[in-house]
C-alpha cells in the first residue's frame, strides 16, 4: 500500500512542471482528496533550482487557502512527506474538459454544449475569477481541465500553480519559460508572461466558452461562432470578438463586465426559448421514432468496453455521443417513480437515487429497490449505456424543453452497468446527451431499469 504522509494514494490525477496530483484517501474517515505534491521537473529545476519552486509552491497553497468562494476549489490541508510539501484539495473527477471531450489532442474538434449549459459554466468561471481578481490574483492558466465540476455540477476553478500577484515579478523566472497553455494564453502571455493582468484570463475564459458555442478554437474558424452552434444567435458572434481580442485594451475591463454581457446573451437565450414553446403545440400529431423500426436492438446484458471500441459497441461517434435520438418517446406514467417506454418495453425509475454514489454501491441501491418492491416491481437493474441512450432528447432545443421533464432533471450523470476495466464503469451524461467514464469510486446517479432482456 503507496502512502503520501497520512494518506493513502488510489492513482495518479495528472503531472505538470512543478508538481504531481495523486487520488489519496484519508485513512478512517474515508474521505477522498487529490493530493497535489512538489515534485518539479528536471527541466524546471535546471531552470529555476529547487528554493524557488519551493516557495511557489507553498504560495499556490496560501492562496488557495485564503480563498472562499462556490467556484474556487477549496484546500483542506497542508504538510510535508518525504521531505515534500504537498497539499490536498476537494476531489471532483470531472471537469469542463471531460464534457467537451477534450483529449490528448487538445487542437481537435470537441463537442458543443447547449448555450444554456455554456451561459451557465461561463457565468461561474467569470464569478470565480471576479474573486481571484479582487484579491489581486491573476490565474494565468485557466482551461478546461483546469475548471472541475462537483457533484452538483457547479464549476470550480482549480491550479493556481502559474497565478501571480498584482504588480509581482517573480524572482528568477527565466524568459524562456512559458507560463500557461497553448492555444489558451493570451497573446501577451506568450510575449511576456510577467507582465499580464486580469485581461489575460479574460481571453482565456473567452476562448473557454469559444469552444462551449463551436467545438473549435478562434482560429480554427472559417466563419463566425453563431453559424457553429444552431441555437446561438448573432450576438455571441459580438461577444466572443470583443473577448477574444488581441490587444487587452479590446476586451471587457474586468471579469464583472464581461459577466455582465453574458448575462445579456442569457435574457436573449430565455426569450428565444420562451418564443419556440409558444408556438409548440401539444396537440401536432407525433411522429414515428425513426430508430424503433427493429434495426436497433437496444443490448441489455452488461460489457467490457474499451474507450477504442465505445463508438461501435455504443453506436455513437467519436465523441462518444448517440449517432441517433428518438423521433418521440412515448412514455407513461406506470406508478409511483416509475415510467414507462412503450416502444422499447423499459419501465425506468423516474426520480433516479436521492444522492450521487459509487458504482458498487449503486449496485447496492438496485438491490434495495428490488428488495422494496420499489413501484411494485422486483427486477429492477443497472441499465447499459445503449438503453440510457435511448432515453435521451437532443441536447439542442427541442420540444422537451416546452414540457414537464419525464426524469428528474437535476440528476444529470447516471451509472450504467457497462465496465470500462475492472476499475472503471461507464456512465450516460443524461443531459448533455454523452458517454463517459469514471473509476469505481467516482460518484453518479442511479436511474434504474426494468424490461425486455
Amino acid at each position: 500500500m503507496r502512502t503520501f504522509g497520512k494518506y493513502i494514494i488510489r492513482g495518479l490525477l495528472g503531472r505538470g512542471g512543478m508538481s504531481i496530483v495523486y487520488k489519496a484517501l484519508l485513512p478512517v474517515v474515508g474521505k477522498v482528496v487529490a493530493l497535489k505534491a512538489m515534485s518539479p521537473h528536471p527541466t524546471l529545476l535546471e531552470l529555476l533550482g529547487e528554493e524557488p519552486i519551493r516557495k511557489r509552491f507553498t504560495a499556490e497553497a496560501a492562496v488557495m487557502g485564503s480563498m472562499r468562494h462556490p467556484h474556487v476549489v477549496e484546500i483542506l490541508d497542508f504538510d510535508f512527506a518525504k521531505g515534500r510539501p504537498f497539499f490536498t484539495m476537494e476531489y471532483h473527477p470531472r471537469s469542463v474538459g471531460e464534457l467537451l471531450g477534450e483529449g490528448l489532442r487538445t487542437e481537435a474538434e470537441c463537442r458543443i454544449l447547449p448555450v444554456d449549459h455554456a451561459i451557465r459554466y461561463g457565468r461561474e468561471l467569470l464569478m470565480g475569477l471576479g474573486r481571484l481578481h479582487r484579491a489581486g490574483l491573476v490565474h494565468r492558466d485557466i482551461k478546461p481541465h483546469n475548471l472541475l465540476i462537483d457533484d452538483s455540477g457547479r464549476l470550480k476553478i482549480s491550479d493556481l500553480g502559474l497565478s501571480k500577484l498584482r504588480g509581482e515579478i517573480s524572482e528568477g523566472m527565466p524568459p524562456q519559460l512559458v507560463v500557461g497553455s497553448p492555444f489558451y494564453a493570451a497573446p501577451e502571455q506568450v510575449t511576456d508572461a510577467e507582465a499580464v493582468d486580469f485581461r489575460a484570463d479574460l481571453y482565456s475564459a473567452g476562448v473557454v466558452i469559444h469552444r462551449m458555442i463551436t467545438g473549435r478554437f478562434p482560429e480554427d474558424l472559417s466563419g463566425s461562432p453563431s453559424h457553429l452552434h444552431p441555437d446561438a444567435e448573432p450576438a455571441w458572434d459580438a461577444f466572443l470578438s470583443r473577448a477574444l481580442s488581441r490587444e487587452p485594451g479590446g476586451r471587457f475591463s474586468g471579469a464583472e463586465e464581461m459577466l455582465g454581457a453574458l448575462d445579456g446573451l442569457a435574457g436573449a437565450w430565455k426569450d428565444k426559448t420562451d418564443r419556440f414553446c409558444e408556438q409548440f403545440r401539444i396537440g401536432d400529431e407525433p411522429h414515428e421514432p425513426g430508430f424503433r423500426d427493429g434495426s436497433w436492438r437496444l443490448r441489455s446484458f452488461p460489457v467490457k468496453v474499451a474507450p477504442g471500441k465505445a463508438p461501435e459497441v455504443f453506436a455513437c461517434d467519436s465523441l462518444w455521443r448517440p449517432c441517433r435520438f428518438p423521433d418521440s418517446q412515448p412514455f407513461e406514467q406506470k406508478a409511483s417513480g416509475a415510467i414507462h417506454d412503450k416502444v422499447t418495453g423499459l419501465t425506468w425509475q423516474s426520480s433516479g437515487s436521492t444522492d450521487p454514489m459509487t458504482w458498487h454501491e449503486a449496485g447496492a441501491t438496485v438491490r434495495r429497490l428490488n428488495s422494496e418492491c420499489f413501484a411494485g416491481i422486483e427486477t429492477w437493474r443497472l441499465p447499459t449505456v445503449d438503453e440510457l441512450f435511448s432515453s435521451l432528447d437532443p441536447p439542442l432545443l427541442n420540444a422537451s424543453r416546452c414540457t414537464e421533464p419525464r426524469f428528474d432533471r437535476t440528476k444529470t450523470c447516471v451509472w450504467s452497468c457497462d465496465r470500462r476495466s475492472y476499475v472503471s464503469a461507464w456512465y450516460v451524461d443524461v443531459e448533455l446527451g454523452f458517454a463517459g467514464w469514471g473509476d469505481v469510486s467516482s460518484r453518479f446517479f442511479v436511474r434504474a431499469a426494468s424490461g425486455p432482456r
